[in-house]
């Protein structure tokens, strides 16, 4: 599990476009603790490597 600021160093990708990515709903890779957001690294590796563009 990653914090939005830990996964956005991760994933070389903006913090705002990880808020995007999460808003959804039923989203696979986030886990909301209150009102924090929390990236499951292994689930979204798995989307990236997946997706042509984000």
């Amino acid at each position: 599990m990653l914090t939005l600021k830990e996964a956005a160093q991760y994933f070389g990708i903006g913090i705002n476009k990880l808020r995007e990515l999460t808003d959804a709903e039923n989203c696979p890779y986030v886990l909301f603790v209150g009102n924090k957001r929390m990236i499951k690294r292994r689930v979204l590796d798995t989307y990236l490597e997946q997706a042509f563009s984000i």
